[in-house]
């Protein structure tokens, strides 16, 4: 049985003041609600030196967003599968206190740079900038406090039919080591449709490297309902950037072909994880760039589609982005309980982070990161959802 978004959206647009109040049963029924017209936020959390952390709830199209202030995190995306019946496919926690304490990065922005950057250190224009070492020899994420962990400003987005949210960050120049007092956008739009949106931009005072992208860990089946290797993917991918064992690329663009790595034509996840392959074994899993065969472009293409064979839910992804790191959630290893009270363990949710590539500072043949003044980044990433 195959049921369009469109026939979802209608048999489920029953009322919208329980998603409006922040309650969640109506959607746990599987009924889809609109938050008709402008976000709506409360309190979610203080932190420990006083500052009070807000959570925002969108919906349109029959998609629920909740986003929370601290790091601009996703911390659900309600969705239904081919019975209308909804579920939350992002992994997290349902208390800030969880998300300070011990989150691997569940579903925030991750900035100043994206992926790690080796040793912790890269040259521009003749200077050296030393970076917080916090993944092995490298920096991940953008240090320690990278963008993950500020509070971002937030205000309800609006553009013709579309709605959503703004987030807003200034970086300070030399935050994490990083030059250039950086001003950050980043747009959480939802499309009349249900699809959503991420819209990044990012102008600098001084010349630095910029590589943004989102962290949600998905699964398509529902927040804590077990593995994603029964997950089809496919990657518009011919080669991808293998790493060392510090899962610093090599510089090389290797082919997919005959690997575990190649997901062209679609396969589970699991079919291959477990091979004996030496980059495999280095990330034990997948933890890995793909260089999309599109390469950088103007305006957003389809380059990923998932597919989760028990609900039908469907994610297709598009994206200007040159890479995506497809990662298995390997380093989920039983020690974190989720939103749904149940305890995640190794590949109960993969991520596929839109970015340029790892270590690009420090690799000239990679597409450049660099931002200088005067100049705009900009980068946008569209997931669209079915159920079939």
């Amino acid at each position: 049985m195959s049921i369009s978004r469109r026939t979802v959206m209608a048999a489920g647009a029953a009322g919208v003041a329980a998603a409006a109040a922040g309650t969640t049963p109506a959607f746990a029924a599987g009924r889809a609600e609109q938050v008709g017209g402008r976000p709506v936020r409360e309190h979610f959390g203080t932190l420990a030196d006083g500052t009070r952390v807000h959570r925002w709830t969108v919906a349109a199209g029959g998609t629920r967003l909740r986003v929370l202030s601290y790091g601009g995190i996703v911390q659900s995306l309600d969705i239904p599968d081919r019975r209308g019946r909804y579920a939350n496919v992002s992994l997290g926690f349902d208390n800030l206190e969880d998300y300070v304490s011990g989150s691997p990065y569940f579903g925030a922005i991750i900035g100043r740079y994206g992926n790690r950057i080796a040793g912790g250190a890269f040259t521009l224009d003749g200077s050296t900038y030393r970076l917080p070492v916090n993944d092995g020899p490298n920096s991940l994420h953008g240090g320690d406090k990278g963008f993950d962990k500020r509070v971002w400003d937030v205000e309800p987005y609006a553009q013709g039919p579309d709605t959503g949210l703004t987030l807003r960050y200034v970086s300070a120049d030399g935050e994490m080591g990083y030059p250039g007092t950086l001003r950050v956008r980043v747009d959480y739009v939802l499309t009349p449709r249900g699809d959503f949106r991420v819209q990044y931009e990012a102008t600098t005072d001084r010349p630095t490297v910029v590589n943004l992208t989102n962290h949600t860990y998905f699964n398509l089946a529902g927040e804590g309902n077990g593995s994603i290797l029964d997950h089809t993917l496919r990657i518009a991918a011919s080669r991808y950037t293998p790493v060392d064992s510090t899962l610093i690329p090599t510089g090389e663009l290797a082919r997919v072909a005959h690997t575990p790595f190649d997901f062209r034509t679609g396969k589970p996840i699991g079919r291959d994880i477990r091979a004996a392959h030496p980059q495999v074994l280095f990330g034990r899993g997948y933890d890995h760039n793909f260089a999309l065969d599109k390469g950088l472009t103007g305006a957003p293409q389809h380059v990923v589609t998932v597919t989760e064979p028990v609900s039908g839910r469907v994610m297709e992804i598009a994206t200007t982005e040159p890479g995506v790191q497809f990662y298995s959630g390997n380093f989920l290893d039983g020690t974190l309980a989720g939103a749904s009270g149940k305890v995640y363990r190794q590949g109960d949710g993969f991520c596929l982070e839109t970015q340029h590539f790892p270590d690009s500072p420090n690799q000239p043949s990679f597409p450049s990161t660099v931002l200088r003044p005067g100049r705009t980044y900009r980068s946008t990433t569209v997931h669209s959802f079915a159920a079939r």
